[in-house]
């Protein structure tokens, strides 16, 4: 936001001070507008230009007592609403249940909330030592433009992001014609290197019985790419260094171009190098050598872009703004409607504290970060909102106090995500919540390099979802995932349907109770062409009943995990799973979830942690494997009720993904229940009135 635009905003207030609210709304409308102006009276004929001003207008009708019964109103005109520092609301700014204050988009107008800035003057190369730095391919079609002569001051950096890593502001993006474009790398889009070796007295023991090397010590790339590279400044490396589920961007601080050795700069990553991991090049002006590939100069301040079409009129735009382009701290009873929220390097909306706000029928996408951050309060919603191409995660939701088991309440839902995960690939899912007592429920998911929905905590509702193609570039990942704590309990994972998952190396799960995590409720769901569907990883007291498995490999997996006597997994359940077991309130998990009690005898003896008490019961599978159990673990500790084998001619369309059981089947005679298939995914609401294009549910 400009000065003036600062300037009139205030201005604005002093004059609402004067003048007082009959003067300048009508009811609980107020209006703003691009074609606007902050020292007129906000109303539908003399709106505001910005946020602020209309922000303060509702600051005057507060304190002046003039808040109608029904709340109110600031309606936004369509166009751009270009925000160079956050839009902030405190604890003065909310309304109250009967009278809430909401911020919402005219109908049928499109509003844009833009943090980021739109570029013109793009030409084309002429500078002949750059031109000297590109491949002979794209030295025709590389275009440039000086980004502070077009307005933009901060270039942004690059910094460490990853598994392990503190979420933090991206650096300057670059976006065309509404999708994000890719920072100049070799190999390029979807190839790798492998990581060829590690230095000679530089390994180590990974814990589990393999090799990696240490971390200062560096790696060896093949071949004599780099050779190519006039520079080497502010060159990155992205990889999966030890494990296909722990990515991170590391900063090149040395290429012995002799040795074909890499060394990184600190912060190195939480674990070293391993011979044939994958990796590759990032932020290389030379590499810039395919469409839609660009490169920031930051000493000069040129951008460098191969646009993947000339096709007249696509926008082009990069981000700026690096904190919330919406910021609610301790705000109550407000509604943000209908509003598209894009091209910061930060979060789209953050909220802190509070209670009972909503984000309703908002598209949300090319954040640097999280769409939505919640952190604590109560009762905030995400409905029916369009998540797109976020560099972490989508929707983060935490609340709820654990040492009460008091319930944030805070819900996802009706909301489509997509493309999660740009930058930071793991563990930021397009849903992750922590706490006590959130609903994730009938949202679309789909399209993200890990997983889907990751929980912690307890008494969480996950129903009615459709998710598939997740674990697109990782692998030991579930689509549904949490692990490592006896204490996460009451948690429901119900009537979802998960299909065509990926992964590599050790694969994918569809719902993923990893690391001796217990007492989750597993019922109602479907799984289609899932490996490891419902996977049980070392922990006790699942459910796993009422499911239909249909070609999963297998439907069901256990593992004895806890009963390793290796220190990896020994220290995982009898040091850290034990530690958390004693943060908690001891009287009320084990009066509210009486199983813990059963942890008792095997801590007392020190000895192994089997998996028992698991219940299996009532499940159709059809095709693919039904049962896998090993390490450790024998089928004798599975509770195993009636399950039925089939065939697909038990189900009503399986061609067209109907998976519904027939009348006159023999699946029912197993005591099967029948899902509520036509409940789950997208719902047409005020918000949502139509699926989004491509959109595949169940009939």
């Amino acid at each position: 936001m400009t000065r003036a635009r600062i300037a009139f905003g205030w201005t604005a207030f002093a004059v609402l001070l004067l003048l007082g609210p009959a003067d300048c709304v009508r009811g609980g409308d107020i209006y703003i507008s691009p074609r606007g102006d902050d020292t007129a009276p906000g109303t539908k004929d003399r709106p505001f230009a910005t946020l602020d001003a209309a922000r303060n207008a509702v600051r005057v009708m507060k304190a002046g007592g003039n808040v109608p019964a029904g709340g109110i109103t600031v309606w936004l005109a369509g166009g751009d609403y270009v925000l160079a520092r956050s839009f902030e609301l405190g604890a003065q700014d909310g309304g109250t249940s009967e009278s809430p204050i909401t911020y919402r988009a005219i109908q049928n107008e499109r509003v844009r909330l833009l943090g980021g800035r739109a570029i013109d003057g793009l030409a084309p190369v002429t500078d002949e030592a750059i031109l000297s730095r590109l491949d002979a391919q794209a030295r025709g079609h590389v275009m440039s433009v000086d980004l502070r002569a077009a307005g933009v001051a901060d270039m942004g950096v690059l910094r460490s992001r990853g598994f392990g890593r503190p979420t933090t502001p991206a650096h300057l993006e670059l976006f065309f014609a509404g999708k994000p474009m890719t920072l100049a790398r070799w190999p390029d889009e979807g190839q790798w290197q492998e990581i060829a070796g590690i230095p000679e007295d530089s390994g180590q023991d990974d814990g589990h019985g393999g090799k990696i090397g240490d971390l200062k010590a560096g790696f060896h790339y093949a071949g004599d790419r780099p050779r190519r590279w006039k520079s080497q400044r502010d060159v990155w490396v992205h990889g999966y260094w030890s494990w296909d589920w722990a990515n991170s961007y590391e900063q090149v601080e040395a290429i012995d171009l002799e040795r074909r050795l890499i060394k990184t700069a600190a912060p190195h990553g939480l674990y070293g190098f391993r011979k044939g991991q994958r990796f590759y090049f990032l932020n290389v002006l030379e590499e810039l050598d395919q469409p839609g590939e660009y490169y920031v100069d930051r000493e000069t301040a040129r951008l460098y872009f191969w646009p993947p079409t000339r096709q007249a009129g696509s926008e082009v735009l990069v981000s700026v703004t690096d904190s919330p382009l919406i910021s609610l701290d301790g705000v109550s009873h407000v509604t943000l409607c209908g509003l598209s929220i894009e091209a910061g390097r930060g979060h789209g909306v953050s909220i802190r504290g509070g209670e009972n706000n909503i984000i309703a029928g908002c598209t949300i996408r090319l954040m640097g970060n999280y769409g939505v951050w919640i952190d604590g309060g109560r009762g905030h919603e995400v409905v029916s909102c369009d998540v797109a191409y976020t560099g972490d995660g989508g929707v983060s939701i935490s609340g709820g106090d654990r040492k009460t088991l008091e319930k944030g309440a805070h819900a996802v839902l009706n909301c489509h995500f997509q493309h999660q995960g740009r930058w930071s690939k793991c563990y930021v899912p397009a849903v992750l919540a922590s706490g006590v007592g959130h609903r994730i429920a009938n949202s679309l998911i789909h399209d993200h390099p890990h997983c889907a929905i990751l929980f912690t905590g307890n008494d969480h509702v996950i129903e009615f979802n459709e998710i598939h193609h997740i674990a697109l570039e990782t692998g030991d990942v579930g689509a549904i995932y949490t692990g490592r704590d006896w204490t996460y309990r009451g948690n429901v994972i119900r009537h979802n349907f998960i299909h065509h998952t990926g992964g590599v190396g050790m694969g994918s799960m569809g719902v993923y109770m990893d690391d001796c995590v217990s007492g989750t409720e597993i019922s109602g769901n479907v799984f289609y062409q899932v490996s490891r569907a419902a996977f049980l990883g070392g922990g006790r007291d699942h459910k796993v009943v009422n499911n239909v498995f249909v070609d999963c490999r297998p439907a069901v997996q256990m593992d004895g995990r806890g009963m390793d006597s290796s220190p990896v997994w020994h220290n995982m359940v009898s040091d850290f799973m034990k530690g958390r077991l004693a943060a908690v309130p001891a009287d009320l998990y084990r009066s509210r979830y009486p199983a813990i009690n059963d942890l008792d005898k095997f801590y007392a003896a020190d000895s192994r942690f089997p998996p028992e008490n698991n219940v299996v019961a009532k499940n159709i599978c059809v095709g693919g494997q039904w049962l896998s159990v090993g390490w450790h673990a024998t089928e004798k500790m599975l509770q195993l009720g009636e399950n039925y084998l089939g065939e697909m001619s038990d189900f009503v369309a399986p061609d067209k993904m109907d998976f519904r059981l027939k009348e006159g089947s023999a699946g029912w005679k197993c005591g099967f229940e029948a899902i509520p298939a036509d409940r789950i995914g997208l719902r047409e609401d005020p918000y949502r009135r139509r699926s989004p294009d491509g959109y595949v549910g169940f009939p």
